[in-house]
């Protein structure tokens, strides 16, 4: 336990040390709120401040979580991480520490933003409310920091996991409903959302953070729920997808992390070096 959490604090260190990363970041979100919340005033009746920030937020986590997940391409190529597997350390320590951080940093990230959100109405009527939130923050960072991991295990290189990370989070973050809610998209992309594992995510977090208890017809108007055929996929249902991916994502990062040779990419340089020679 001493590791992981050694990993973790690095990891943090690292993070907040680059002050420029740090600030963009937290100031990115706050125009995707200032834009989207004119475009949901006009779709809902309810808290459209409430549905902005939250799909911000969550989106936020969701990146942030994936970000972080650079910083193991970046001890892979510095030779940090082949030190670390010499050691007495496990690789499933190593592997949870490093996810154990971004969880931390897209946590503390997003529940940053939801801070400072509060003070422009947002309010809580069940004194827990707040609580479910933080946890629910740290759990779909959790989940999507093993599936960062699980992508930069197996890309090994800082320039293609940039790529892959934009063709990952774009589609599914626009998929989401996160920014544009869902009912606006064209039908085969309303189908193609449910597919999409943030979509049961946003309506999660965001029905945590409404309070909603509602009719059916009124989580669905709001985004909280879908209709498939006439069944109604409710939050609680979105809760249980999410923990499911999440086992799976973790389960695929640490036996790949395990699995992983990472001299192997040093021994390729070296070969191109010689070729070039």
């Amino acid at each position: 336990m001493r590791a992981i959490w050694a990993l973790c604090l690095r990891n943090l260190r690292n993070f907040m040390r680059d002050r420029l990363r740090l600030l963009i970041t937290i100031l990115t979100p706050f125009g995707f709120i200032y834009v989207l919340t004119s475009l949901f005033q006009t779709q809902l009746q309810g808290n459209p401040i409430g549905h902005v920030i939250a799909g911000v937020t969550i989106a936020t986590v969701f990146q942030t979580s994936l970000n972080i997940a650079a910083t193991t391409i970046e001890d892979i190529g510095s030779g940090f991480m082949k030190e670390i597997l010499v050691s007495p350390i496990s690789r499933f320590q190593v592997a949870f520490g490093q996810m154990l951080a971004g969880a931390t940093i897209a946590t503390m990230q997003g529940f940053l933003i939801f801070a400072i959100g509060m003070f422009t109405g947002l309010g809580f009527q069940k004194p827990h409310t707040l609580l479910l939130v933080f946890l629910s923050m740290f759990l779909v960072g959790l989940v999507y920091s093993a599936l960062g991991l699980l992508v930069a295990t197996l890309v090994r290189d800082a320039q293609t996991y940039q790529i892959v990370e934009q063709a990952v989070v774009l589609p599914l973050v626009f998929l989401s409903g996160a920014y544009v809610p869902v009912n606006l998209f064209p039908t085969f992309l309303v189908y193609l959302s449910f597919a999409n594992p943030m979509t049961y995510t946003t309506m999660f977090f965001r029905a945590i953070v409404l309070e909603n208890n509602g009719t059916d017809a009124e989580m669905v108007k709001n985004g909280l729920a879908f209709s498939i055929n006439g069944f109604i996929f409710k939050p609680w249902m979105s809760g249980l997808v999410v923990f499911g991916c999440g086992i799976l994502f973790l389960i695929l990062a640490t036996v790949t992390f395990q699995r992983a040779d990472f001299t192997h990419t040093r021994k390729r340089k070296r070969k191109k070096m010689e070729v070039s020679e």
